[in-house]
């Protein structure tokens, strides 16, 4: 059984309707990337999986329970974490207060957590008395996914982890994305770093106009010369990002 599946969703904000019957799943254990050109959709069909938006038509799916259009707060409390592409931290706050609001729906004791996340993200334990509003871009990008982490999550939604890096840090967590998966957290990642983001994934599924136009493993549409020349650029891959 999927850990997430879309089925066929439509919907969009206000009158506007942004997806137009868009499909896709996450099964257990995986990295799925969602790419496409903007305004393709494949942020709101995240949003979808989050409650943020109203749908009109189709289901999602949580290991199987329907939780179309449930509210945010009580899909995080499912265990599903997202990470917007912005304003994703608190910046007044230290690194360790980020962390520990991200544990603001436990109730049992989350500083074994709390260090797990350490140890995940070293950089963070380093400065974890720091205002988080000082840190460099990158190391924001790890307080926002250490704090949705801090639950434990069943699933990690991530929109656009990578953008407005440097090409250094896209590196860097792309290999952090690549070791939150490995220790058992399925992820469903949009990304426009098309290239990097389907050399580290298990599946990937291209968006156009709120539909679905491809989907294969991340190797498949990376070799894909239709897709190469419509999204990559019509070059090779990257090498795939180390750990």
């Amino acid at each position: 059984m999927s850990v997430i599946e879309l089925q066929s969703v439509y919907g969009g904000y206000g009158d506007t309707e942004i997806l137009h019957g868009v499909s896709l799943k996450v099964d257990p254990g995986e990295i799925v990337v969602v790419i496409g050109p903007n305004g393709a959709g494949k942020s709101t069909a995240m949003k979808s999986v989050f409650g943020l938006l109203s749908l009109t038509k189709g289901q999602v799916l949580l290991d199987g329970e329907d939780i179309t259009n449930t509210p945010p707060e009580k899909v995080v409390r499912k265990g599903v974490c997202y990470v917007p592409q912005t304003e994703n931290i608190f910046p007044s706050l230290t690194v360790e207060e980020n962390l520990e609001m991200g544990a603001y729906v436990r109730e049992d004791d989350f500083k074994p957590r709390l260090n797990e996340i350490y140890e995940l993200f070293p950089p963070l334990a380093e400065k974890r008395k720091q205002s988080a509003g000082t840190l460099s871009g990158g190391q924001r990008q790890m307080v926002a996914m250490g704090k949705a982490l801090m639950l434990e999550p069943r699933i990690l939604l991530l929109d656009e982890p990578t953008a407005g890096l440097s090409p250094k840090f896209r590196g860097e967590i792309f290999s952090i994305v690549k070791k939150i998966n490995s220790i058992g957290t399925p992820i469903l990642m949009v990304e426009q770093n098309a290239k990097q983001a389907l050399s580290i994934a298990d599946h990937g599924y291209v968006l156009v106009d709120g539909q679905n136009k491809f989907f294969g493993s991340g190797q498949d549409l990376l070799d894909d010369p239709e897709v190469a020349e419509m999204f990559l650029g019509g070059g090779k891959a990257v090498p795939e990002a180390s750990v």
